[in-house]
């Protein structure tokens, strides 16, 4: 019996065309063609916009805290307005502005805090140009000594305040006890003028002396040693290779610290706040160390006038805005002469 052999046919289409081959519709490299081109836009798009976001936090923070304060204490300071009602408003233009110039407790409180700033700016910033020039040179543990100059910094002004209140006691401080032990008479440093704003300047000295010495120090180890090399070769002693190099290579940071000095004296508040005997914002009780700072707490928190107290910030805003000009001025005179 023969076998039977027959194959049976594929079953046709339609039309009993024969089945076409199915490819897909993009090859595996086309596909990883449009899946780098969609990485690349989405990488692109995230190098634009990223930085933006990374900085967006600061400048929201900018328009709650700084900018919208800023343009309603300006508003306010044209208005009558008391802490009472602070939506009570009552137009008045400059009246607050005028009245401040008819002030005199704040010209006291201007008068004050020139002094201050002057009896605290000048000896700070000697002494931390001397610490920093000492430091330049090369001694053992020098970075122990440069934490400790930052230290105070570092200390809170209540705590540092209140030291100070007890050092410059009248009847059982440290300060008087040392005067009395070499033939001095007590001073009475909380209610005499000069010896009240001697006391809270020598805290921003003790405060801000070892910021400043670094800032120097900073400086000075970016001055090229080929300078100090060559005015030793030609006879120049350390005292004036300091006249001669040193001093004239600060010039930059000199005028920095001088500016950001002076306007940290401008808003003195903490230290004579703290240091007054009745713990009040009168700056003692003649008002004899009364700063612009304790005399708009006083106006805007104590007499409940922010009308007022907007007017005085935004003052002291304007002699900011003066310093800075001044700053500017002197900056491009200084870079035009050298």
């Amino acid at each position: 019996m023969a076998a039977r052999h027959d194959i049976a046919a594929p079953p046709e289409q339609e039309g009993g065309a024969a089945p076409a081959d199915r490819t897909p519709s993009t090859t595996p490299a086309e596909a990883d063609v449009r899946r780098r081109a969609r990485l690349s836009r989405r990488w692109q798009r995230d190098m634009r916009w990223s930085p933006y976001a990374f900085v967006s936090p600061f400048f929201l923070l900018f328009l709650a805290f700084g900018l919208f304060p800023l343009i309603y204490t300006g508003w306010a300071s044209l208005h009558t307005v008391e802490l009472t009602a602070p939506t009570d408003m009552d137009w008045v233009g400059l009246r607050n502005y005028t009245r401040i110039f008819d002030d005199d407790f704040f010209w006291n409180a201007a008068k004050n805090t020139l002094t201050i700033g002057i009896i605290s700016t000048v000896p700070q910033l000697m002494m931390a140009m001397g610490l920093a020039h000492i430091l330049n040179y090369k001694l053992r543990g020098s970075t122990f000594y440069r934490v400790a100059m930052l230290a105070p910094y570092a200390t809170s002004i209540a705590a540092a305040s209140l030291v100070f209140v007890l050092l410059f006691g009248r009847d059982y401080g440290m300060i008087n006890w040392a005067l009395n032990a070499v033939g001095f008479d007590h001073i009475d440093w909380q209610n005499d003028k000069w010896p009240s704003q001697i006391a809270v300047s020598s805290i921003i000295i003790w405060r801000w002396t070892g910021y400043n010495a670094l800032i120097y120090l900073a400086a000075m180890q970016a001055i090229p040693q080929d300078l100090y090399e060559s005015a030793a070769l030609d006879g120049a002693s350390r005292w004036k290779q300091f006249l001669h190099v040193t001093l004239p290579s600060l010039r930059p940071t000199i005028l920095f610290t001088v500016v950001v000095s002076t306007i940290g004296a401008s808003q003195v508040f903490g230290e004579p706040l703290l240091f007054d005997a009745n713990k009040g914002a009168s700056g003692g009780a003649q008002h004899q160390f009364q700063t612009l700072g304790l005399y708009l707490y006083e106006q805007g928190w104590v007499n409940q006038h922010l009308g007022r107290a907007s007017a005085i910030a935004w003052t002291m805003f304007l002699i900011l805005i003066v310093i800075g000009i001044v700053n500017y001025v002197i900056s491009r005179r200084l870079r035009a002469s050298s």
